[in-house]
């Protein structure tokens, strides 16, 4: 049995989930998820909490499990308290500015970046301009949002300026040998 996969996982006040077939909905303050679960897995819930259980032992069934199990964990989480995402943009003159739904960059290019934010996602941009708040329900919307953002300038290996995770570290390599 998964050791992921069998851990039971607590709805906290306020999520309802709802397993109608292979489609699993929850629920909570912030808002509503909808995941289609694979064939071979079920979900039950008991009381306030959800456990999720394969129909064989096989090997594909034995990998969906625990993936199927914390994908539902991940739901149940962001509809509570949701997730959030925090870009540094480090360099001179790169900065952002949230217009409505539309994020627009300054990254070194000769015109400004503009970045559709999709449905769930909302962002927030402090006073200097120089970190990017995500925010979302959906951990993997969220997740990727970011990452397209990142790929928009990636931190530069030399001088380290560009879009990076607040919690990324990046070595910075030496210039050239001969360079004071």
């Amino acid at each position: 049995m998964s050791r992921v996969g069998r851990n039971p996982i607590q709805l906290p006040k306020g999520v309802n989930i709802k397993v109608d077939g292979s489609l699993v909905s929850v629920k909570g303050p912030k808002g509503e998820l909808k995941w289609e679960l694979p064939s071979g897995l079920k979900v039950s819930v008991q009381d306030a909490t959800v456990h999720v259980e394969r129909s064989s032992e096989t090997k594909q069934f034995k990998s969906l499990h625990g993936t199927a199990r914390n994908i539902i964990a991940n739901m149940v989480a962001g509809s509570s308290a949701g997730y959030q995402r925090i870009l540094d943009i480090t360099g001179v003159g790169y900065r952002a500015q949230v217009q409505g739904k539309k994020v627009v960059f300054t990254l070194g290019y000769s015109h400004p970046v503009e970045f559709n934010l999709p449905d769930g996602i909302s962002a927030e941009v402090d006073k200097k301009q120089t970190q990017l708040t995500l925010q979302g329900i959906d951990k993997q919307l969220l997740g990727q949002v970011a990452a397209n953002i990142r790929a928009l300038r990636l931190p530069d290996i030399y001088k380290g300026k560009g879009v990076r995770y607040s919690n990324e570290t990046i070595k910075l390599k030496v210039g050239k040998a001969g360079k004071k």
